[in-house]
């Protein structure tokens, strides 16, 4: 069974940046396509990033040009570099195995990392 755990959120200014890390316990973790999710308080969860295994990515628009996601086969991890960050990027971020480009992932859920942008 594989399990994540997301570290590396924070507090921070607007326009400040963090890298969020995904530790990923499991075998298949290299063949599988991962995404970064969150979600806001009062929002429905949001896929902000993907990677497939062969470092392909892409982007919700609301964060193109701003994060970047990178993966690591031999550590079992995910990054998700986040700059120029906005008070609208506030929210608990998770990592997950992607199911396409939905908002479902598709083993369990982490307990996520708290990222507060705010002056």
């Amino acid at each position: 069974q594989v399990q994540f755990v997301e570290s590396g959120g924070g507090w921070v200014q607007p326009g400040g940046s963090l890298r969020l890390t995904c530790a990923a316990a499991g075998r298949i973790f290299s063949i599988e396509t991962m995404g970064w999710y969150r979600r806001a308080p009062g929002k429905q969860r949001e896929l902000v990033a993907r990677i497939t295994s062969s470092s392909s990515t892409t982007y919700a628009d609301s964060v193109k040009g701003r994060f970047t996601i990178s993966r690591d086969n031999a550590k079992n991890t995910v990054y998700l570099q986040m700059n120029s960050l906005k008070p609208e990027d506030t929210a608990v971020y998770y990592c997950n195995a992607a199911i396409g480009s939905s908002v479902f992932g598709l083993r369990t859920w982490g307990q996520g990392t708290q990222v507060t942008v705010s002056s």
